[in-house]
C-alpha cells in the first residue's frame, strides 16, 4: 500500500498546475478537502442527525450549522500546516512536544480510530443488510474488503482516489436531495432552529454527538498529510497562492458536507417528528419509516446513501490511521493488520446484536471527546512562526480557533458532569 508521506503527484509545483489552463488548473488544485469531507457525513452522522431530527424536530439545526463552520476553520488550519511545513500534524507533534506527550496523543488517537471504525463499519453493514439481506457480520467483512479496494486507488495516483471519494460524496448528497424533495422544507421552523438552545440533557448528548460526527479528529490529522506533498511550493508567494485554493477547496467541500447533514436532520424532522414518530431508535427503523411513509424509492435512496457513506469513510479512516501512527511514533504496520485490530469492536457489535444506532451515537460522543486532543496541538503549532513562517496564524485566527476548542471542551465537560455526577 502506498506510504501516505510519499504518495506525491508527479507535478511538484504550482506553475505546472496553472499551465493546464484557467479552469482545469484550478480544478486540479481542489480535492483534499473532499477526502476529508466524506468523514463528516459518515454513518455516525446518519445516526445522530436522524435521532436529533426525529426526537427534537428542528431544534438542533443551529448545532449542525455551527459545527460545520467550526469544521471549515479546523480543516483550513490543518491543510495550511501541511503547506507551510511540508509535514503533517502528527509529525509536527512528535517533533515539537516531549515524547510522553506525543505518545499520549497517539494513544488517544487510536481510541478515536476505533470509534471511527465502529461508526463506518456498522453503518455500511446495516446498508448492505437493508439492500441485499446480507447478515451483519458478513456485511462488515465485505465492507473491509471494499474499503481496501478504494484505498488501493492511491497506487494509481492521488487524483483517482480523490475523484472516487468525491463520487461517493455526490451519491450521498443526491440520495438525501431525493428524500428532501419528497418531504419538503419547513423554512420558518428551520430558521427558528438557528437560535441556540437545548431541551434537557438528552438533547445535549445528541448535540455533542452531532459535533463529534461533524468535527472529526482523524481527518484533522489527515488533511495536513493530504496537502504536505501534493503541490510543493517553492517560495512564500506560491504558498499564499496555494492557501487561496485551500480556502476554496475547504469551503466547497465542507459546505457540501454541511448541506448533507442539514438535509438529514430536516428530513428526519419533517418525516418522523412532525408525523408523531419521534421514537426512531435505529437506522433500520428510519429505513422502514422511509419505505412506509414515502415509498420504496425514498427507502432505496436512503440505504444507497448510507452504503456510499460507510464504504468511502472507512477507506479514509484507514488512510488517516496510518498517518496517525507513522506521524506520532514514527512506525508503520501493515494496513491489513491495523484494520484487523481497529475493526474488532465493530465486528463484535455486529455479531452480538447490540443496538447499532445506540452504538453509532456513542461512538460519535467518543469522537467528540477526542477533538480537543487534535485541536489544541493544531492551534498551538500553527501559531508558531518558527514552524509556519509567513503562514503563521494571525491573532484573530488563533482567537477564533481557541474559542472553538474552548466551546467543545466546555460541552464535553458539562456532559460528563451531568451524566456521571447528576444523572
Amino acid at each position: 500500500m502506498t506510504d501516505p508521506r510519499v504518495a506525491a503527484p508527479s507535478q511538484s509545483d504550482l506553475q505546472h498546475a496553472r499551465d493546464r489552463g484557467p479552469i482545469r488548473g484550478r480544478i486540479a488544485l481542489l480535492g483534499p478537502a473532499f477526502v476529508a469531507a466524506v468523514a463528516y457525513i459518515d454513518p455516525g452522522n446518519f445516526a445522530t442527525n436522524i435521532a436529533g431530527g426525529a426526537k427534537y424536530g428542528l431544534l438542533l439545526v443551529w448545532v449542525i450549522v455551527a459545527a460545520n463552520l467550526m469544521a471549515m476553520l479546523v480543516q483550513y488550519l490543518s491543510a495550511k500546516a501541511g503547506i507551510a511545513t511540508g509535514r503533517n500534524l502528527p509529525e509536527l507533534c512528535r517533533e515539537s512536544f516531549p515524547r510522553p506527550v506525543s505518545w499520549g496523543l497517539w494513544a488517544q488517537a487510536e481510541v478515536v480510530a476505533i470509534a471511527t471504525d465502529l461508526a463506518e463499519f456498522v453503518g455500511a453493514a446495516i446498508a448492505l443488510n437493508l439492500l441485499f439481506g446480507i447478515e451483519p457480520l458478513a456485511a462488515g467483512l465485505i465492507t473491509a474488503v471494499v474499503a481496501f479496494g478504494i484505498l488501493a486507488l492511491q497506487n494509481r495516483g492521488y487524483r483517482k482516489f480523490e475523484l472516487a471519494i468525491a463520487g461517493f460524496l455526490a451519491i450521498v448528497l443526491l440520495g438525501f436531495a431525493y428524500d428532501l424533495a419528497q418531504v419538503g422544507i419547513d423554512l420558518p421552523g428551520t430558521a427558528a432552529g438557528l437560535v441556540p438552545r437545548f431541551d434537557g440533557t438528552e438533547s445535549v448528548l445528541l448535540a455533542v454527538g452531532i459535533l463529534g460526527a461533524t468535527v472529526m479528529p482523524h481527518v484533522v490529522y489527515l488533511h495536513s498529510a493530504l496537502t504536505q506533498d501534493r503541490i510543493r511550493p517553492v517560495d512564500d508567494r506560491e504558498r499564499f497562492a496555494l492557501l487561496r485554493f485551500v480556502r476554496i477547496d475547504v469551503v466547497i467541500a465542507m459546505g457540501v458536507a454541511g448541506l448533507v447533514n442539514l438535509t438529514m436532520l430536516i428530513v428526519a424532522a419533517g418525516l418522523f417528528h412532525e408525523g408523531g414518530r419521534s421514537s426512531i431508535d435505529t437506522i433500520e427503523d428510519a429505513h422502514a419509516g422511509f419505505e412506509t411513509l414515502l415509498g420504496g424509492g425514498a427507502a432505496l435512496a436512503f440505504a444507497v446513501a448510507l452504503l456510499a457513506s460507510g464504504l468511502s469513510s472507512s477507506s479514509v479512516g484507514t488512510y488517516a490511521g496510518q498517518v496517525v501512527m507513522q506521524g506520532f511514533i514514527g512506525r508503520r504496520i501493515s494496513l491489513f493488520v491495523r484494520r484487523a485490530v481497529t475493526m474488532v469492536p465493530a465486528l463484535v457489535v455486529l455479531s452480538t446484536g447490540v443496538n447499532t444506532t445506540d452504538a453509532l451515537v456513542i461512538s460519535q460522543v467518543v469522537l467528540s471527546f477526542g477533538i480537543p486532543f487534535a485541536l489544541v496541538p493544531l492551534i498551538m503549532l500553527t501559531a508558531r512562526p518558527v514552524l509556519m513562517g509567513a503562514l503563521t496564524n494571525r491573532t484573530h485566527t488563533t482567537a477564533a480557533a481557541s474559542a472553538v476548542a474552548s466551546l467543545i471542551i466546555a460541552l464535553n465537560a458539562f456532559l460528563l458532569y451531568d451524566t456521571l455526577l447528576v444523572g
